[in-house]
């Protein structure tokens, strides 16, 4: 197992500390109370971030008939994760989580239980590890089945520089026609000055290789190319079929999301 440095923040944590989590460590902290402070909008973007995963599995098990899915960069355990939701519709969906940090290994572990009737499994890779995850989702996931590939939160941790289009592609090519593809994204295009501000401070206390680039809404949509993107489209993520328990009136969030499926 990779070991653990708690003297540098690591996204899964760093998310964790939004969400009030205790799984965390001081660095943790930091970077999650100085990126707040400096975007008072992140911690109910994440919470809505949070709300469009539970709401995209419900809308893809219910409506689109998927009972597979691919959920890379999982994060620490919390409430309605995606086995938890898309189980809930259909208790023989079966899931298998992708993520990098050991922390979300020892969690998930003991967390991530299935119904009798469906599957869960958890394989530590990073997400440019496109043919060993694909290879390990394989053991779980029957690839003549459609799947759904969850980035949900995860891509702006890929530089540019890592081509994450081509990673996003790469995996979705690995897929079966009926694939749907799943993301939410931070934007840089939202609150403009303020992203770019709690992500500075943020990317000073993270690990060098867990840096964030949040992104434009046209390269956000580049990540659907291929797919046929569902309505309502790329849109911030109160608008993306927002239920009864959606805050709707929770003012400009700075992340985009969409949901497209492949042909």
């Amino acid at each position: 197992m990779t070991p653990i440095n708690s003297s540098v923040a690591h996204p899964a944590r760093v998310y964790n500390a939004w969400l009030g989590g205790k799984d965390n460590y001081p660095a943790d902290q930091e970077a999650a109370e100085l990126a707040a402070a400096a975007n008072p909008s992140i911690i109910p973007a994440v919470r809505a971030n949070r709300a469009f995963l539970g709401r995209s599995v419900r809308e893809l098990v219910d409506k689109a008939g998927i009972r597979q899915f691919l959920d890379i960069g999982t994060g620490i355990p919390a409430a309605d994760n995606t086995h938890e939701v898309a189980q809930r519709h259909d208790p023989g969906a079966r899931v298998v989580y992708v993520d990098n940090d050991p922390v979300v290994l020892a969690h998930a572990e003991a967390l991530l239980v299935s119904t009798p009737g469906g599957a869960t499994d958890y394989v530590q890779a990073d997400l440019r590890d496109v043919e060993a995850i694909l290879a390990r989702a394989r053991r779980t996931l029957d690839f003549s089945q459609p799947v759904a590939l969850m980035l949900i939160a995860v891509l702006q941790y890929i530089p540019d520089a890592d081509d994450p289009h081509a990673l996003t592609r790469a995996l979705l090519d690995g897929l079966p026609s009926g694939s749907h593809l799943v993301i939410s994204h931070p934007a840089s295009d939202i609150a403009a000055e303020e992203v770019a501000a709690s992500m500075r401070v943020y990317n000073e206390r993270a690990d060098k290789h867990a840096g964030a680039t949040p992104r434009p809404h046209e390269q956000v949509t580049r990540f659907f190319e291929g797919t046929e993107l569902l309505e309502p489209g790329v849109v911030q993520l109160t608008e993306w079929h927002p239920d009864a328990d959606t805050a709707v009136d929770a003012g400009p969030l700075p992340m985009w999301c969409g949901v497209g499926r492949k042909p």
